[in-house]
């Protein structure tokens, strides 16, 4: 189906104006529209809260609008801190599958947390001072309209980019072209990316690459009883090349939070997968600039969920985000910490990053951890 902007309100083109300058202008939105799209998509109107809520801190920009339908999907961006070259950046992502729309919640409530006590708490507000902050909190807005994995195009967005995995996949789940109907569709062999992750791409080239390190966290949430970490890559089961930083991350956050619940690893220990786009950036990352650009994906164990609750599995978005209000409640402020231990750790990555002698050591490690059948 057909995802670009067509002029279905007076507002059209001030949004065209907005994307092209790079600007954000608020959409004009009747009663009715905001009563609509807060039943299908509440987080865009959350986003949107948080940008007028704080302009002080947040620079938005309005990247693309997808026509939807009648209605209007913006992608935005929001930046927020220090755009000198020479800070560390850290970019936090959600909505890339539109099912699993809680990532784009997790991102939501700690960036209004975060956007509160920079209002009121000096040391927050210092704190912008050596960072750039970038969130993408919705990637595919269609997808979270539809309520469904893919696109409006019916593509699987991380399963998008020019990437053939070197071993066997699992059937559909690893990323197919036999059909737009079945879920996990590439798309078609030899098309450019679609719109969604080209967007992505070109935040990542204008914010992202041109800073000594940047630190990635996409959210999602998927069948399993835990939460993971994972980090690419998904094609390969060979250790990627700044393994040891990986590994050095891992140990940092273990020894900050000993009690931490999550399970750190390589994509590639659970499946490999064909077309993953953070595989894509960061090779990107590897070949376009000296960035040391380091992607984590926090996959959220959504089975956990429907174990506690398993009326949960009546509906299709029962199965991957909470739908009791005490236990969504609970996510959204589970993962708080490890947000801010990324920024943290990227404002901080002198004092972890290791040497040319301790990564020899950490790649062995890694290797013995992970790699070792």
């Amino acid at each position: 189906m057909d995802t670009s902007v067509s002029s279905i309100t007076d507002n059209t083109s001030n949004l065209h104006e907005a994307v092209n300058k790079n600007l954000y202008v608020r959409p004009k939105r009747t009663v009715e529209e905001r009563k609509h799209l807060k039943q299908r998509i509440p987080e865009l109107l959350w986003t949107e809260r948080l940008i007028r809520g704080f302009p002080k801190f947040v620079d938005a920009r309005t990247e693309h609008v997808f026509s939807w339908h009648g209605h209007e999907l913006p992608i935005y961006s929001l930046t927020l801190g220090n755009r000198d070259p020479a800070t560390p950046t850290v970019l936090f992502t959600g909505g890339v599958h539109g099912l699993e729309r809680i990532g784009t919640q997790v991102i939501l409530a700690w960036l209004q947390s975060f956007l509160e006590r920079a209002s009121w708490d000096k040391n927050t507000a210092a704190l912008l001072q050596q960072i750039q902050i970038v969130v993408v909190p919705i990637v595919n807005p269609v997808g979270i309209y539809r309520n469904t994995r893919s696109n409006g195009n019916d593509v699987d967005l991380n399963r998008n980019a020019p990437i053939e995995a070197e071993a066997r996949v699992p059937f559909i789940g690893g990323g197919h072209r036999i059909s737009p109907r079945i879920p996990c569709y590439r798309g078609k062999p030899n098309n450019e990316m679609e719109k969604e992750n080209q967007i992505l791409e070109s935040i990542i080239k204008r914010q992202i690459l041109n800073h000594p390190i940047s630190l990635v966290l996409d959210l999602h949430s998927g069948l399993g009883m835990r939460d993971h970490i994972w980090f690419p890559y998904a094609y390969r089961k060979r250790p990627i090349g700044n393994i040891a930083k990986f590994l050095a991350l891992k140990f940092l956050w273990e020894r900050t939070y000993p009690r931490q619940p999550y399970i750190y690893e390589p994509q590639s220990v659970h499946y490999l997968a064909h077309g993953d786009i953070w595989d894509y950036f960061y090779k990107l990352a590897k070949t376009s600039s000296q960035c040391t650009f380091m992607p984590l994906t926090l996959e959220m164990g959504s089975w956990n969920w429907v174990r506690k609750n398993p009326l949960q599995l009546k509906t299709l978005s029962g199965i991957f985000n909470p739908q009791i209000a005490h236990r969504h409640s609970r996510v959204l402020r589970r993962h708080l910490v490890f947000l801010d231990f990324i920024l943290s750790a990227a404002i901080n990555s002198s004092s972890w990053l290791p040497d040319k002698a301790h990564s020899e050591v950490l790649k062995q490690a890694a290797k013995n951890i992970w790699y070792s059948e």
